[in-house]
């Protein structure tokens, strides 16, 4: 699955801005670092499961990417990270959940 190659490049370009964001507040770089890891297990389990629970599951990857999403906005308005420094980041997330939306509508 092309989407969850995706979800790990995420996860490894936020850790390194997660890094970044300890050094000035570690309770949200915490934060940050328990949503994005949670998008990519969610996929997964996701994928997996059947009815009810694949879609509960791709749901929650979608809330860990939006909180993702949030942190990401909340370090650069508290000035942790420049906003350049997140673009593709968020371009990732939008693109992730997305695909996730469409994933766990109704089949055809």
């Amino acid at each position: 699955m092309r989407i969850y190659r995706i979800a790990l490049e995420l996860v490894a370009s936020v850790a390194k801005l997660s890094r970044k964001v300890q050094e000035h507040d570690p309770d949200l770089a915490r934060q940050m670092r328990r949503a994005m890891v949670s998008i990519p297990l969610n996929m997964q389990e996701g994928l997996y499961s059947r009815g009810g629970n694949r879609v509960a599951r791709f749901h929650d990857a979608m809330g860990s990417a939006k909180e993702t999403m949030a942190s990401l906005d909340v370090s650069v308005a508290a000035e942790y990270l420049p906003p350049e420094s997140v673009i593709d980041d968020l371009e990732r997330i939008d693109h992730i959940v997305a695909t996730l939306w469409k994933m766990s509508g109704p089949r055809r």
